[in-house]
């Protein structure tokens, strides 16, 4: 089901036993070869994907807008604080209550975790059945490189502008987290890729996608159908 799509008698009609998956992105800076939608496209995507196997899953329409500060240095990155999103999210939980057995939030942008941390706490003390799902590929570059890149080759290639990837700062995540932190990623990375997009290819995005999308199912069933 399509949240958007639906009636609310359709909605009504499941009983509340539906999972509802609210897919969570953010309208960001992907380097010079990628759409600035590209975390939402791929949340949306895993979410969509997920809801094809396991019935009683329906998917949200996205919150398109994340917190992205680190990359606010770049035109066109349009973002929220981690205050403001995690308020939004904890409403939407809310808000969900009546109608389905619980929420899924569905993240492929890294810079929400601070909300989403906070969402967890508040909606665990509400009493509300939420999982926070996170989109990783194991050993995965950080931002606009060849794991973005092949996925979205896999979901949209027309939106890929291939002769334009090229490699960024590709230093471990882990040892750039103090300066994306204090001075954010263009001064660490003049094109905003962190990572190297050559070489993506669509057919290791499909493998990607299906892999996020078979641990998001496997989550999904493991909380609310598991024995």
């Amino acid at each position: 089901m399509e949240l958007g799509r639906a009636t609310w008698p359709q909605v009504e009609a499941t009983g509340g036993d539906t999972v509802l998956a609210v897919p969570l992105g953010s309208l960001e800076q992907h380097g010079p070869h990628l759409p600035l939608d590209t975390d939402t496209r791929i949340a949306v995507a895993v979410a969509s994907g997920a809801a094809s196997r396991v019935a009683s899953l329906a998917v949200a329409p996205p919150v398109a807008y994340g917190a992205s500060g680190e990359h606010a240095g770049f035109p066109g990155t349009l973002l929220v604080g981690h205050d403001v999103l995690a308020a939004l999210l904890v409403e939407l939980v809310r808000s969900a209550r009546d109608s389905f057995a619980g929420v899924v939030l569905v993240s492929a942008h890294g810079g929400n975790e601070t909300a989403l941390s906070a969402v967890s706490a508040r909606c665990a003390a509400e009493g509300d059945d939420v999982v926070v799902w996170r989109a990783a590929s194991p050993g995965g570059d950080a931002h606009a490189g060849r794991t973005e890149t092949s996925i979205m080759l896999a979901i949209d290639p027309a939106a890929v502008h291939s002769e334009l990837a090229a490699p960024g700062c590709t230093e471990p995540i882990e040892r750039l987290l103090p300066r994306l932190r204090a001075e954010g990623v263009r001064p660490v990375s003049s094109s905003g890729v962190l990572g190297d997009p050559t070489g993506a290819s669509a057919e290791e995005g499909r493998e990607l996608l299906d892999h996020l999308v078979t641990d998001l199912a496997a989550a999904v069933v493991a909380r609310w159908h598991g024995s």
